[in-house]
């Protein structure tokens, strides 16, 4: 059990899982908390990571940090997505256990499962079928990260935790039209859409102003402006959305999301998660003295023959419930207050028709969502509503 003192080392604190688990842990009263900016260090060199491990130390590490984005980035990036993912994966992992730390948690994400798997998609389902074409790089990005967890685990007696979440939302969500996931992309084009219905140019000239499309900000030429909005779908009063409207989806609220993490991270265990007491013959990672105990012999935690094979050991993290695309743009034309009309172009592509997480595991490990879909939605444009008032 991690100590209110222990130092946690929070990759991708300003992001919208990272942050809300910075503030998960400072309200349960850890506030001996590191987190360093892509600025102020850059998790795809591995120089600068082993540095930074050399100099903090910490005792515990949350790997939120990742190279993120929808449908169009997925498909424009393929290269991007899976090199810097797998960069940024192995430097902090393989620096945590050079350097002793007792306790991970790798944030993974859903769409790491099969397109046609089975629904709701239980942990075992992994690698058992082809993946989603246009986000197969991430994926297999985020495969490696958990098999990463796993492996070393087994292999050295660490206690390192991949949880999965399903789609999430909520305060300092990515509203960036080139490279948002859908609900966030979804609300901004319609209000935008009512912005312009509204003729109020100085809102929408404040909301470019705050995150710039493709170059155009508020300060660009009114014919620049349409433009750029039209491209994404957003007309007077009406809106165009990707794909037929009739894809399910599961929406997780990050602060659930980060509440859930923080649960993992302070109260379970691997030998929880394999159902195994004590499965390896040394402590998680490190001696007594601190350093890493390297004798292969000594840690290897579940990979002995007598356990059998052991794999698919990360959390799903979700509500268990689902949507259409199309009723989640009811609930935040609702919430925008929007008066025009929604239509979906079916020639774009829809993605994984389906993707329901089964949460029978997490439940059983004493977690459970508290904020519902409704509530989400007007809580995230509420949110977005003050950002445009906030100097950036």
């Amino acid at each position: 059990m991690l100590s209110k003192e222990s130092k946690i080392y929070v990759a991708g604190h300003r992001g919208l899982v990272g942050s809300a688990i910075w503030n998960n842990l400072l309200q349960r009263g850890y506030t001996n908390l590191v987190g360093r900016t892509h600025k102020e260090l850059d998790l795809t060199d591995q120089v600068a990571v082993r540095k930074f491990f050399d100099e903090e130390r910490p005792e515990a590490v949350v790997l939120a940090a990742a190279f993120v984005g929808g449908i169009m980035a997925n498909s424009l990036y393929r290269a991007d997505f899976i090199m810097m993912n797998m960069k940024i994966q192995c430097n902090v992992i393989s620096e945590s256990y050079a350097h002793g730390v007792r306790k991970l948690l790798f944030l993974g994400s859903t769409c790491i499962y099969p397109k046609n798997a089975p629904q709701p998609m239980k942990e075992d389902c992994l690698l058992t079928s082809p993946l989603e074409y246009t986000n197969e790089e991430y994926a297999i990005a985020k495969i490696a990260g958990l098999k990463m967890c796993e492996s070393y685990n087994l292999q050295y007696g660490t206690n390192y935790i991949a949880v999965m979440p399903t789609n999430l939302y909520g305060p300092n969500d990515n509203f960036h039209l080139e490279n948002s996931h859908v609900m966030p992309a979804m609300m901004r084009k319609v209000y935008l859409a009512k912005l312009l219905n509204d003729g109020d140019w100085e809102a929408i000239c404040r909301d470019l102003d705050i995150r710039p499309v493709e170059g155009v900000s508020g300060s660009s030429q009114g014919d620049d402006i349409a433009h750029i909005l039209e491209k994404y779908g957003i007309y007077n009063n009406k809106v165009v959305l990707w794909g037929t409207g009739t894809p399910l989806r599961e929406f997780l609220w990050s602060e659930d999301m980060a509440d859930a993490s923080v649960h993992v991270l302070l109260n379970v265990d691997f030998s929880d998660i394999i159902g195994i007491e004590k499965y390896s013959s040394v402590h998680y990672g490190a001696s007594v003295d601190g350093a890493v105990d390297r004798d292969h012999s000594a840690g290897r935690g579940g990979a002995i023959p007598k356990l059998g094979e052991i794999r698919n050991c990360h959390i799903n993290v979700g509500t268990g419930k689902e949507l259409t695309i199309r009723q989640l743009s009811e609930l935040v034309v609702k919430a925008v207050g929007f008066e025009g009309t929604v239509e979906f172009d079916a020639t774009k592509p829809d993605g994984t028709m389906r993707k329901l997480i089964d949460v029978e595991k997490l439940h059983s490990l004493g977690w459970t969502h508290k904020v519902e879909i409704e509530d989400g939605v007007n809580r995230l444009f509420q949110w977005y509503k003050e950002s445009l008032n906030t100097k950036h």
